[in-house]
């Protein structure tokens, strides 16, 4: 990743991104900044990121500068955003608006960036001079509008333009430390990911987790519960008093996840961040889709098995289950899954 300076010495145009505040959309960006570069080769490319996403965005060699904009969740934090806005001031010339909120619009309106482009919405009228009206029958994925505004605006709306996959850079030598240093053995891995920072609508249930590890292990697997300190309780209840298996939730930082991930041989995820991690760095996924779509989120990837139900009352994009049952995962067999991984 280039430093500022080397930023400013560039000739072609400067792009300053303001990136989405979740860790599989930020990997789902990493499309929009593939292509930048492909159509403007000499542009350089500022990211406008949550601290958090840093190592995600380190790993993205298409990333120029990785700026960080430190303001916790649904806090406002005017006094920040104008402190960062007054750093790039004169260092950008476009302004890319991937999320759709008001706030997300103001740093590059108070640095002054020439063309802010950015979907209507939110009263976002004088913070947005490039505004783009979103058709979702068009636009029916996170990515497509994500690349869309990359793009000129009739070329965007038509919507059949390429879709790069997501690439995320991978250490072999720090996969071989985390291997040593978190004792994970040389069996042939399998990764789970059971949270859903969304809400329990998207995640399968804990046994069903629990039996499926118990198979994979007696095939001579190990598996690696993978997630963030929220999910440390839900990997006990996956890997206790099991052999090979690991729970490292909350045991690694996110650029950890990145390495480990890529040395699995596949992964069995619900529709979280992780997953579009995994995908990126090419490892075979198992997507479990309950209460979301996996038209809208797919995992970016051609190495991917879909596994959704697609009952009558799915997909409700509900953080919970309206109806309390969560059929659409509980009847998701982990036998299937088991052949899957198998096939």
């Amino acid at each position: 990743m280039a430093d500022s300076t080397a930023i400013n010495a560039k000739a072609g145009p400067r792009i300053l991104v303001v990136g989405p505040s979740w860790v599989g959309d930020m990997v789902m960006a990493q499309s929009l900044f593939i292509t930048l570069k492909q159509r403007h080769p000499d542009a350089t490319i500022g990211v406008l990121a949550p601290g958090w996403s840093l190592p995600i965005l380190e790993r993205m060699p298409e990333v120029d500068e990785a700026i960080a904009l430190d303001v916790k969740h649904g806090e406002f934090g005017w006094k920040t955003r104008r402190e960062v806005a007054r750093s790039l001031k004169g260092r950008f010339d476009h302004a890319i608006v991937l999320p759709r909120s008001l706030k997300s619009a103001l740093v590059p309106f108070l640095a002054g960036i020439p063309r802010r482009t950015g979907f209507t919405g939110e009263q976002r009228y004088l913070l947005l001079n490039d505004r783009r009206k979103l058709d979702k029958a068009v636009l029916n994925q996170t990515v497509k509008r994500f690349v869309a505004l990359g793009l000129d605006a009739k070329e965007a709306v038509r919507g059949n333009f390429a879709l790069p996959h997501p690439r995320l850079s991978v250490d072999s030598r720090h996969q071989d430390e985390l291997r040593e240093s978190l004792g994970l053995g040389e069996r042939p891995a399998i990764g789970m990911m059971p949270g859903a920072e969304y809400g329990p609508a998207k995640q399968w249930p804990l046994e069903h987790f629990r039996e499926l590890a118990e198979s994979l292990i007696g095939r001579g697997y190990s598996v690696w519960v993978m997630g963030g300190p929220k999910d440390a309780e839900a990997g006990a209840v996956i890997t206790e008093r099991l052999e090979h298996a690991h729970n490292l939730c909350g045991k690694t930082r996110l650029a950890d996840a990145v390495d480990l991930l890529a040395a699995c041989e596949q992964v069995v995820t619900n529709d979280s961040g992780l997953m579009h991690v995994a995908a990126a760095v090419g490892t075979r996924i198992q997507a479990l889709y309950g209460s979301s779509s996996p038209i809208y989120t797919p995992p970016l990837t051609d190495n991917a098995e879909i596994h959704y139900l697609g009952l009558s009352c799915s997909p409700c994009f509900e953080r919970t289950c309206p109806l309390g049952h969560r059929n659409c995962l509980r009847q998701m067999a982990p036998a299937t899954v088991a052949s899957a991984i198998d096939a």
